[in-house]
């Protein structure tokens, strides 16, 4: 059984599990090697997971689902500034 988070704007029915695994922008954007700014670039993206769920914090998303779309797409560095 599940335990229910209440939230204004969405419910989310999070699984009682010990090996739960989700990312935010920081944790994808270490994982990528790229910045945070890019990772909210990419998540606009058609073929960039949806989120599991947003919190006051921002936006979580299934490990699984990033390193699945990260094995299928392999970003692009981001753009050097500097140039």
């Amino acid at each position: 059984m599940g335990v229910d988070y209440r939230a204004p704007e969405m419910v989310v029915d999070v699984p009682r599990h010990p090996l739960l695994r989700v990312m935010g922008a920081a944790e994808i954007a270490e994982y990528l090697g790229v910045s945070r700014q890019w990772v909210e670039v990419l998540s606009k993206r058609r073929d960039f997971p949806e989120p599991s769920a947003t919190l006051k914090a921002g936006r979580i998303w299934r490990t699984e689902d990033i390193e699945q779309w990260a094995a299928e797409h392999r970003p692009q560095p981001e753009p050097d500034e500097s140039s």
